[in-house]
């Protein structure tokens, strides 16, 4: 991994970010309609470390919570994955955040969220009150724009923990353009943008590009990303293209190998928490500094763990097991279908379970 490989440093991954209690329904159907729910976790960054963490990785989650019995739930959760909580901070003035979904694909018309997040404890992040100390004491540093959202506090937190210094981290950086959390005159897609451009890895769909930016196409978000040493683009159902930086033309200008990888099939029992997964994968995959096709393979697989669970979380498939399939030929991967359970391994012959 660029610019980690040299790095001594207590964390492997470092995720900062605003995590919440779920509540997930009991059936699909109208948030007006549905008689209860479940409680569970959500949170990008969170979500990140989670995955890592489960993955073998030390892996350290850093937000702030309330001092109320939905913080002592997420804290209590996450470490339960493995994941070092000791850097989350108790706020008692302000409430942990929490939201309710249904049970449809976030894609479509009938999906709802009610978050009530507003005046939380993460949107109080800042610079000021922000242990420094654990943030950089990583080989990566994850963060995601949807802190950037959250409050002016939260973003000046961004922008300083993405300008330049010496012995930064390597920043990773997950666009996740969400419009609905922007306040009234802020200009989002601008910010995510700029936040984008000063990080070293960056993740960001096909889709969302064109929404915040209207690029289209890898060769145009790449041209609005030119910075980044690793550009990771996510095109759905067709696959990611990755961009990796590998110096410079005769000319000056920078120079990328392209590596595209199809995604896998995969028999969808919950759309949500791929994305995060996805990126867990890859990084996962990056601090073995194994090849970049198996980095984006391996992304495919952790997110083809969770969307086969109804939940934003599941254990990830055990090591060798993704090793093997991330190894397959192009063929072979082609063919693969994954669904519910397929991350359980058979015995000694640690068959995939296929459908």
């Amino acid at each position: 991994m660029p610019g980690s490989a040299a790095r001594t440093a207590t964390a492997d991954v470092v995720c900062l970010g605003e995590s919440m209690v779920t509540f997930l329904p009991s059936q699909p159907g109208r948030l007006a309609d549905v008689p209860s729910f479940g409680r569970g976790i959500g949170g990008a960054e969170s979500n990140v470390a989670c995955a890592l963490a489960a993955a073998g990785h030390r892996a350290k989650w850093v937000g702030r919570v309330g001092a109320d019995g939905f913080g002592d739930h997420l804290v209590d959760a996450i470490a339960g994955y493995g994941v070092d909580t000791s850097a989350v901070r108790r706020d008692p003035g302000r409430p942990t955040g929490i939201y309710f979904r249904t049970a449809t694909d976030r894609a479509t018309d009938t999906h709802e969220v009610a978050y009530y997040r507003a005046g939380s404890a993460a949107s109080a992040m800042s610079p000021e009150n922000v242990p420094y100390e654990d943030l950089l004491d990583t080989r990566v540093l994850h963060l995601s724009g949807i802190t950037a959202a959250l409050s002016a506090d939260c973003l000046a937190l961004l922008r300083d923990l993405t300008a330049p210094r010496e012995g930064r981290p390597l920043i990773s950086f997950d666009v996740n353009h969400r419009p609905g959390l922007w306040r009234d005159g802020e200009a989002g897609p601008e910010v995510l943008l700029d936040l984008a451009r000063r990080s070293d890895l960056v993740f960001v769909g096909e889709d969302e590009a064109e929404e915040a930016w209207g690029v289209h196409g890898t060769g145009a978000i790449r041209a609005a990303l030119p910075e980044p040493d690793v550009l990771v683009v996510k095109r759905g159902s067709d696959g990611v293209t990755v961009f990796s930086r590998t110096g410079r033309t005769g000319s000056g200008t920078a120079a990328d190998t392209v590596t595209t990888v199809p995604s896998l099939h995969v028999d969808v029992v919950a759309a949500v928490g791929a994305g995060d997964a996805f990126a867990a994968g890859f990084l996962s995959a990056a601090l073995r500094d194994l090849p970049v096709r198996d980095r984006a393979r391996h992304g495919h697989l952790m997110a083809a763990a969770v969307l086969t669970v109804p939940g934003d979380l599941t254990g990830p498939p055990p090591r060798d097991h993704a090793d093997r399939l991330a190894a397959l030929d192009d063929e072979a991967w082609g063919t693969l279908r994954l669904g519910p359970g397929w991350t359980v391994t058979d015995g000694a012959n640690e068959e995939v379970r296929v459908t």
